[in-house]
């Protein structure tokens, strides 16, 4: 319908035209404004005309921006050419997985039941929880160690208190989430708690102590979890698919490492990648759920 609407713009006694608008010499098309008008979703039938004449107007200050920039050689800056590049590169990639997933075929009725039945955690038997989730910073070592005293903890309080004996910094946060919300490596594990009670989720160089407040049944049934559990099982099987290609793809491929690259890594004295310990649970959630409030570090 946008693009039926704007089709008709532009027209006068020279009949139609594919020019939107002009900008000193540069010229924005209708296939620009048609592309961004159909990124945007919710735009009802009688919003058209204004979202069009809105989009237009954002692309008529992004040409002035552009075109000031340009006399200023920012365009030729090399951090400027080096993250247009990995856009570039970025968005081909992203293609590219998105039609090698077009083959993937949707979850049966079958498939969906047997993953519903599998799950009782996230479905049949799903609790919403009202948790403080304790994130901290620390070694694996240092979280082992933490791990092993859980065990001794009451409460959120006393979790707090085992970080700062241990020396490291924490932040904490309460919130209520469903159990779709929690990692999903940790779905079983905290249905088996109860309230007061905690579970350590491990990262690379930081983890989170999630301490049950309170919990309360709310069950899904499978009629209201098909719709998530497609979702779910169809992203996991396009992971798969680019996956799989990818591996392909390095299977048939020469590849040649140069410089430092072109020695073994020595795992042991390297270490791994950091990881910011504010930010929210780590999840792959069904519906997408994620805790609202943020944490601030503390020792």
């Amino acid at each position: 319908m946008a693009v039926a609407t704007l089709a008709g713009c532009g027209k006068g006694n020279g009949g139609p035209t594919q020019v939107a608008a002009k900008v000193n010499r540069e010229e924005i098309s209708l296939h620009q404004v048609n592309y961004l008008l159909q990124r945007q979703s919710g735009v009802a039938a009688d919003q058209v005309e204004a979202a069009s004449r809105q989009t237009l107007e954002a692309l008529v200050d992004q040409e002035l921006v552009l075109q000031a920039a340009a006399e200023q050689h920012i365009d030729r800056d090399p951090t400027v050419l080096q993250a247009l590049d990995a856009a570039r590169r970025e968005i081909i990639v992203r293609a590219y997985a998105d039609r090698l997933s077009q083959g993937v075929q949707k979850p049966s009725l079958a498939e969906v039941s047997q993953y519903y039945d599998s799950r009782p955690a996230l479905f049949s038997k799903r609790r919403l929880y009202t948790l403080v989730d304790t994130a901290f910073i620390g070694t694996p070592a240092q979280q082992k160690a933490i791990r092993a005293q859980l065990g001794g903890t009451r409460n959120a309080a006393d979790v707090a208190a085992l970080l700062r004996q241990a020396g490291l910094r924490f932040g904490a946060r309460r919130s209520t989430v469903g159990a779709e919300a929690l990692p999903l490596s940790a779905v079983d594990a905290m249905a088996a708690l109860r309230e007061g009670q905690s579970h350590l989720v491990s990262g690379p160089r930081d983890a989170h102590v999630l301490t049950i407040v309170s919990t309360e049944s709310a069950p899904l049934s499978e009629d209201s979890a098909r719709a998530s559990i497609e979702n779910f099982l169809m992203a996991e099987r396009k992971r798969l698919a680019v996956q799989q290609q990818i591996k392909a793809l390095r299977s048939t491929a020469r590849i040649e490492y140069g410089g430092r690259f072109a020695q073994p890594l020595d795992v042991k004295s390297q270490a791994a990648p950091a990881v910011d310990a504010e930010t929210a649970l780590s999840s792959v959630s069904l519906q997408g759920a994620e805790p609202s409030t943020k944490s601030t570090l503390t020792k």
